[in-house]
């Protein structure tokens, strides 16, 4: 059990030691991917809606 706690301590211990080692992104970087983010997502989901309107008036036109 005390072998256990040990192990998970020194995970724990190296886990933090490596987050410190991690190049984090300023504040303008992390703003700028997500405005990037939410720009594809809003183009994506306009040509999907388009593609569906379209598909949604043919079949309507030549099925239904």
């Amino acid at each position: 059990m005390t072998n256990m706690f040990s192990r998970i301590v020194n995970y724990l211990k190296e886990t933090r030691s490596e987050m410190h080692k991690v190049n984090w992104p300023t504040m303008k970087q992390t703003i700028q991917s997500t405005l990037v983010v939410i720009a594809i997502s809003i183009g994506i989901a306009f040509y999907l809606g388009v593609f569906d309107y379209v598909y949604r008036t043919l079949l309507q036109t030549f099925v239904f």
